[in-house]
């Protein structure tokens, strides 16, 4: 349960302003949440993980990425701990966004066993095209032979397929014949049901046109009638549109055996808690910054306590509105920095250098928001992690 309400905190710090200004902002009152699940979960929530950088590695790190790997299981191992799955090497883990197919393909591979020797701890793992360079995508036949190689790799080392969006695939294809006839042709080689991404071009704008038109309702119409026609072999669709009434309308023309994975870091806890013609489950990167909140919340939801559920879920919301703000394929800098605040990692480094696509102030609102929320697990470790950041750029403590 959440320790009572304590008084006002009295940390404070000083955070840049939107002003240009430097305030002195003091800390609310501390929130927590249990290290592990307590109860069951009635829907099926699958943590986006990210991976943790290795600072001290001798590369460039704009041309190869170098992984603590000690570190990214444990991550993995807290997520499990909590009740959640593991939606392994997608973009989250920036696959394809600094982390190559030989990486993500160890990764998962690293991932499968951990979870094998955590009492088999539900993961499933992303299969695409990515090792298939775009401008060497020459015909479709290309792109099925790329899925077929990723798939039967995840397959060989134990893994469960998270069907990628291609980038090769949307440069290439024309027609809800052409997507036809890539995922009927890899749908019925896979031997368990996977679950489709649906990318939107917000988190990557190479899939921009993706199931052959910039229409988004002719673009639904395609993705369900391939996903119903392979029903048996689809566990679920994750959509990452963030647009709920567009997930919702999906979710209603499904298979009643395909479940939805909401993708919907905008509208997560409403899509969530559902309505009375069904819901969503979550496959979500918000979920790897506030897993134990998410766990937490998920719970009260099982127990039928739906005003807990929104209790904590509900100021979750804006700092993963922040995190995810445009240009939303940006959005990893603010999941891993998170993470250095809780303590699951030591150094604010990232994949490709990624650290530096937010702003001083985008991480400075994103404390003030995850104080808010109650998301910062040891507030003064938070706060003097902060300072340290802050520091760097010129605003001493």
């Amino acid at each position: 349960m959440n320790k009572p309400v304590l008084p006002m905190s009295s940390l404070s710090l000083k955070l840049p302003a939107a002003n240009g200004s430097i305030e002195t902002y003091r800390l609310a009152a501390s929130r927590t949440f249990p290290a592990k699940l307590k109860g069951a979960l009635n829907r099926v929530a699958f943590s986006a993980a990210h991976v943790v950088a290795d600072p001290l590695a001798d590369t460039d790190p704009w041309l190869s990425a170098a992984i603590d790997w000690d570190r990214t299981i444990a991550f993995r191992e807290h997520v499990w701990d909590l009740g959640l799955g593991v939606a392994e090497a997608m973009d989250t883990a920036q696959r394809g966004m600094g982390l190559d197919w030989p990486t993500s393909l160890e990764l998962i591979q690293r991932s499968v066993k951990a979870a094998k020797a955590k009492g088999n701890a539900l993961v499933f793992s992303g299969a695409g095209t990515d090792h298939l360079a775009v401008e060497d995508a020459r015909t479709i036949d290309d792109v099925i032979r790329a899925y077929e190689e990723q798939i039967a790799a995840v397959e060989k080392a134990g893994g469960r397929i998270i069907l990628m969006a291609s980038r090769a695939l949307a440069k290439l294809g024309r027609s809800a014949d052409d997507y036809g006839r890539v995922y009927n042709r890899v749908l019925s080689q896979v031997r368990e049901p996977v679950i489709i991404h649906w990318l939107g071009d917000m988190f990557d704008p190479a899939l921009a046109g993706y199931w052959g038109t910039a229409d988004l309702d002719k673009a639904m119409d395609v993705a369900v009638a391939i996903i119903n026609a392979n029903a048996a072999k689809v566990d679920g669709v994750k959509v990452s549109l963030l647009d709920k009434q567009r997930e919702v309308d999906m979710r209603r023309r499904l298979d009643k055996n395909v479940k939805m994975y909401t993708g919907d870091d905008f509208n997560y806890a409403e899509l969530i808690a559902g309505d009375d013609k069904g819901f969503s489950h979550a496959l979500l990167g918000i979920f790897d910054a506030i897993a134990p909140a998410a766990s937490y919340a998920l719970s009260r939801l099982a127990a039928g306590d739906e005003a807990g559920f929104h209790d904590v879920l509900g100021p979750t919301v804006p700092l993963s509105r922040h995190i995810f703000r445009a240009p939303t394929r940006f959005y990893k800098t603010g999941i891993v920095f998170m993470a250095y605040l809780n303590g699951h990692q030591d150094h604010f480094t990232m994949v490709g250098g990624q650290e530096s696509t937010r702003s001083t102030l985008h991480l400075a609102e994103l404390f003030r928001l995850a104080d808010k929320a109650g998301l910062l697990s040891n507030p003064e470790l938070a706060t003097r992690r902060m300072k340290t950041v802050l520091a760097t750029r010129g605003i001493e403590p």
